[in-house]
């Protein structure tokens, strides 16, 4: 099925965008809060946690000044030591330190539970409304890039939502209290060190622009390297046989190198933001030390207070150094939000009518009227073009034509993962916009050229198909169909694991399954899609009583390359740019000599199958 043309050009993040109808860079903060809702309680625990913790910090300069002014007195030419008041210190501070050890444990234990059921719920979030999307969806956008989006970024919000809320608290409230405390010791003092902030803030704020924009590149690199790999692990066995692994390393190398750059850039731009802290944090002692030492000239305050203001100056600087890593989070979560809400924001373009019916069964009469699609409106050329046709219930019709003619799309339209631009595709007299598309396909099966299996059994691959069936009932229809010869030859028989993507087994064995698959699931209507171009043919010639019993008493459709498995059809049609320009019986169109003859000839000379 060709992509939507119009989007090449674009980028991946580009397509992403157009698929969302949304820009990438958006605030998230009004996105991301409600996602803490289900663990608001453990957030507002280890927030007070924290502030207990931030509280229990600023004890500690308390004793030590207090020792200071008052563990050590002066009498006369002599000092001696205040005992008592030394000891009861040291257990202050022992305690302060036994407290931030025990609730630290508690806060990181709560903060950690709450991180696991946030990011598991958004994960299965993401998950579903990407089971959700329109076909259209992944054939625009690459395997990788979905990965990435329910995987690594999903892990990249943790430190975000789940870390940063507490550690900003207790950043914010060590810097207030250590504020309060210097004033009530000496305006001089706050006052000298609140000359700062303003430089502070502006840097911070330069900081924070420049970060998220770098994060924003490193995500976006991150995940086209994702992405190669994805596609390069799928498509191993074509690039080994092309003997393609040279120059894909390369590819994927540059890609990890632009990861990197992206990486190193990012770290120049910002770099400087660490070091301007800590040089405010020291011109912020020496401006505290020369304020300090006159206040003490002057006798406004104590030397143990001078002791306690220093401490404040780590702890009222200190913080908003904290602002770096915070930040950090903040522009690499935020990055990674809005691609995980792009994605989120993104609405299938197939979806039910308001008053969608469902059809508890169906005769399997099948019309297309007058129908017109393009996969990208926008192009003059469409792939079908007012195409008429129609399958009587119970009959067998072969499609065939030249390939790009519009044979498959045929398929997409009739199962509805695409929506006709003109006309009406209906079943038993029901256009199928107006049926539920669960109901719609489940009296609708499509067995395609690329089969699909799923990690297990191939039990467990035809209980697919109908989930209550026992084994024997499973069995018992491969057997209907044709198929135990083959698949009770396998080393354990209906129980042999198919292996990722069913890797284990042959494409003629896989496409067996597939078939038995369709027959178990009784579909009303059955479309097999070359359903038989990965058979040999001993095998094809094998399944072709089988294709018989699978036809029997249900509309069927077969597009087909292998003419010679349609000839027994009631009726071939023939598709053309995107039109019915033949029908009729295998014999009648022979004898009418027209496109289906010379491709019937064509097919006989490749064949070398006598004519008949």
């Amino acid at each position: 099925m060709p992509p939507n043309r119009s989007l090449k050009a674009l980028s991946d993040i580009e397509i992403e965008e157009h698929l969302a109808k949304q820009s990438l860079n958006r605030s998230m903060a009004r996105r991301l809060l409600p996602l803490l809702a289900p663990v608001r309680h453990r957030i507002a625990s280890v927030i007070g946690i924290e502030a207990l913790l931030a509280m229990a910090v600023f004890l500690r300069p308390f004793f030590i000044g207090y020792v200071i002014d008052h563990g050590f007195i002066r009498t006369g030419d002599h000092w001696h030591t205040e005992t008592q008041v030394v000891l009861w210190a040291a257990l202050g501070l022992f305690a302060t330190w036994t407290v931030r050890f025990a609730l630290g444990g508690l806060s990181r234990y709560l903060a950690s539970t709450a991180a696991l059921r946030v990011l598991n719920g958004l994960r299965i979030q993401v998950f579903a409304h990407v089971q959700g999307l329109s076909v259209g969806y992944f054939d625009r956008t690459k395997a990788g890039r979905i990965i990435s989006r329910v995987d690594r970024d999903v892990d990249t919000l943790e430190p975000l939502l789940i870390q940063g809320p507490p550690e900003l608290l207790s950043a914010l409230l060590r810097c207030g209290l250590a504020g309060l405390l210097l004033w009530s010791i000496s305006h001089d003092l706050f006052l000298s060190l609140a000359a700062m902030v303003p430089v502070l803030v502006a840097a911070t704020w330069l900081f924070k622009h420049i970060s998220q924009s770098r994060w924003t590149r490193v995500a976006e690199a991150r995940s086209r390297f994702t992405a190669h790999l994805v596609e390069s692990v799928s498509g191993v066995r074509l690039i080994q046989q092309m003997v393609r692994e040279q120059a894909n390393w390369e590819r994927y190398s540059w890609l990890v190198r632009d990861f990197s750059w992206a990486l190193v850039n990012g770290n120049i731009k910002t770099g400087w933001f660490a070091p301007f802290t800590a040089l405010l944090t020291t011109t912020g002692m020496a401006i505290m030390l020369v304020v300090g030492a006159r206040g003490m000239a002057l006798g406004e305050i104590t030397a143990g207070q001078l002791a306690q203001s220093l401490f404040f100056v780590f702890q009222f600087l200190g913080p908003l150094q904290e602002l770096n890593d915070l930040f950090e989070r903040y522009a690499n979560g935020s990055a990674c939000a809005q691609r995980i809400f792009l994605t989120l924001d993104t609405k299938p373009d197939i979806v039910d009518a308001d008053d969608a019916i469902d059809l508890p069964a169906v005769r399997g009469d099948v019309g297309f009227h007058n129908v017109r699609f393009a996969y990208d409106p926008r192009r003059p050329e469409p792939v079908i073009k007012e195409l008429d046709l129609h399958i009587h219930a119970g009959e067998v019709l072969a499609i065939v034509g030249p390939t790009g003619h519009g044979k498959s799309t045929l398929v997409q339209l009739l199962t509805r993962f695409y929506d006709a631009n003109g006309g009406a595709v209906t079943i038993d007299g029901h256009d199928v916009r107006r049926l539920s598309q669960r109901s719609l396909r489940r009296h609708v099966g499509v067995v395609l050229q690329d089969n699909v299996l799923f990690g297990g059994t191939i039990l467990d691959n035809l209980r697919l198909a109908r989930p209550d069936a026992t084994d024997a009932d499973l069995i018992d229809a491969a057997r209907d169909l044709g198929a135990d010869e083959v698949l009770e030859a396998l080393p354990l028989a209906y129980h042999t694991p198919v292996g990722p993507m069913g890797s284990h087994l042959s494409l003629g064995q896989r496409q067996l399954v597939c078939l038995v698959r369709a027959y178990i699931a009784d579909p009303a209507v059955l479309v097999l899609d070359e359903a038989t171009s990965a058979v040999d043919v001993h095998t094809e010639r094998r399944i072709q009583r089988a294709l018989r019993r699978l036809c029997e008493g249900r509309t069927s459709i077969i597009i087909a390359h292998r003419l010679a498995t349609i000839r027994d059809a009631d009726r071939i049609a023939v598709i053309r740019q995107g039109r019915v320009v033949e029908i009729g019986s295998h014999q009648a169109l022979i004898g009418a000599g027209g496109v289906y003859a010379g491709l019937y000839r064509a097919y006989e000379a490749n064949t070398l199958v006598p004519a008949e």
